[in-house]
C-alpha cells in the first residue's frame, strides 16, 4: 500500500520534499522511466514545489498533472 503524503500542517518543508523524491525517484533512464514526461517535462521536485513549500496540498498539485 502507497504511503499516505504528510499533510501540509503536520510535517515540515524537508518531509515532504523527501516525500516527493521518495515517490517519484528518477531512475536516469528517460526512455523506460517518462515520469518526467508525466510533469511536462518538468522534474517531480519542481513540479509539486507548491506543495513542498506549503502553499498548495498535495492532491491540488497533483491534479494539475492528470
Amino acid at each position: 500500500m502507497a504511503k499516505e503524503p504528510p499533510s501540509i500542517e503536520g510535517s515540515s518543508r524537508m518531509d515532504r520534499l523527501w516525500y516527493i523524491k521518495e515517490t517519484y525517484p528518477c531512475i536516469a533512464d528517460c526512455d523506460q522511466c517518462g515520469l518526467c514526461a508525466s510533469f511536462h517535462g518538468q522534474d517531480p521536485t519542481i513540479a509539486f514545489k507548491d506543495y513542498v513549500d506549503g502553499k498548495a496540498a498535495f492532491i491540488e498539485v497533483a491534479k494539475r498533472y492528470r
